[in-house]
């Protein structure tokens, strides 16, 4: 059994820096009248809208016919957790439930940080990084999926069927959490994996079904999202704008997008880009031949990343996910996504100022908000380029070489080669 190597310092500093940030990210939950920190936009998705959805699915039953809800039916037990902490207000107690999972993020991290192998630098982003996007993870539950994917990826070198179970669980909450079982080393733990991944999403569908009526219904509202401002072709639509283009913005399927000449045809670019980086990432996976400790996570990174940056929507919040995964992959020093993690921090930190600090200049099509914007998106391809071409190089074994085969004690945190198993 490994044994965990912990000197009380860095634990004791990261703990302290924990503390203290996250106590800032609550005060400024709650005073962030300002214009500057969003004029009370962020916590008005908790107290309005979620707490609005949770009354429905009190009732047994999903918004079916509201086109703000666009999430997975796992996405409804998240909502209704508040109720069980009854002696604070669903505001409060959401917060307080996403600053639980934000610890036990951090925690699981320091853990895996301090295994033979390890490194806190993954922690220490996590605890860093998060603050960067202001109090928008407090508002938002994306804190939580990330705890689920983070968990599942952990688990996984160790036991493949709880990190089978744990990504299902993640997928029922946002679809997200399903790529981080993409990097399962080839044979026996990809089909223990996926094989309880499908058995546990299949078992936590029909239990949703049998508890609340058309848990599918958000599959039609998010079929109908178009471009949303803040994502790639949402930042090219808004740069035309100043030479001429038509569009406008307009409020539509909770989100900010541009309505107007081409906007269908950015969207279907957007899906093919989203195709193409499926195909890219099932050929990595066909091509691969030497996997690492970290290449479960590094792979997780970037497909998350090729998803994100190709999607027709990209929300402050998918940050949350970036750095959480990212923060894994710096949990072992066989990663070879520290550049890629240091990219997600400039763009973290960027996307606080397009919202909700500068959003008014976003939405405006203003030279201030298209430069952010594409600085910040700018950063995120560049994030998901680099995170791809390092994953395809650190997969292939050094030229003249074969990878040698390796057996490991159950227990090891080192992955066997899969050079020697089928997929």
């Amino acid at each position: 059994m490994n044994r965990l190597r912990v000197t009380p310092g860095p634990v004791l500093a990261l703990s302290a820096v924990w503390l203290v940030t996250r106590a800032l990210m609550s005060w400024l939950l709650t005073h962030d009248s300002s214009p500057l920190l969003g004029g009370g936009a962020v916590p008005r998705e908790v107290w309005r809208l979620y707490f609005h959805w949770y009354g429905v699915l009190s009732h047994g039953a999903f918004p079916a016919h509201d086109s703000t809800w666009q999430y997975p039916p796992g996405a409804g037990v998240v909502l209704l957790a508040p109720g069980a902490l009854p002696w604070l207000t669903y505001f409060q107690s959401f917060v307080a439930l996403a600053l639980a999972a934000d610890a036990l993020v951090a925690a699981a991290l320091v853990r895996a940080g301090a295994r033979p192998g390890g490194s806190l630098l993954g922690a220490a982003l996590w605890t860093g990084g998060l603050p960067l996007l202001l109090h928008i993870p407090l508002a938002r539950y994306d804190v939580q999926v990330t705890a689920l994917a983070v968990a599942a990826l952990l688990a996984s070198g160790r036991s493949p069927r709880a990190g089978g179970v744990l990504a299902a669980l993640g997928a029922l909450v946002k679809v997200w959490p399903a790529l981080v079982l993409l990097g399962t080393p080839r044979g026996d733990a990809t089909r223990r994996a996926w094989g309880w991944a499908a058995a546990g999403g299949g078992l936590g569908l029909a239990l949703l079904a049998v508890s609340f009526s058309r848990p599918l219904a958000f599959l039609r509202e998010q079929g109908g999202r178009g471009v949303q401002i803040e994502s790639l072709g949402g930042t090219a639509l808004n740069l035309a704008r100043h030479a001429g283009w038509p569009g406008r913005p307009r409020y539509q399927y909770g989100a900010i997008e541009l309505v107007g000449p081409y906007v269908h045809a950015v969207a279907t670019l957007s899906l093919g880009l989203t195709a193409a980086a499926f195909g890219l990432l099932v050929l990595w996976r066909l091509r691969a031949r030497h996997w690492s400790p970290a290449t479960p996570y590094d792979a997780a990174l970037a497909a998350v990343l090729l998803f994100t940056v190709t999607s027709r929507v990209i929300s402050p919040q998918y940050l949350i996910w970036l750095l959480g995964l990212a923060a894994v992959c710096l949990t072992s020093r066989h990663t070879s996504q520290r550049p890629v993690a240091v990219l997600l921090l400039a763009a973290s930190a960027l996307s606080s100022l397009a919202y909700p600090m500068l959003y008014r200049e976003v939405v405006g099509g203003t030279w201030t908000g298209c430069l952010l914007m594409l600085a910040r998106n700018a950063l995120l391809a560049a994030a998901a380029v680099l995170s791809f071409v390092r994953l395809w190089r650190s997969a292939r074994p050094p030229a003249g070489e074969q990878a040698p085969p390796t057996r490991l004690r159950p227990d090891s945190d080192r992955l066997p080669d899969p050079a020697l198993s089928g997929l």
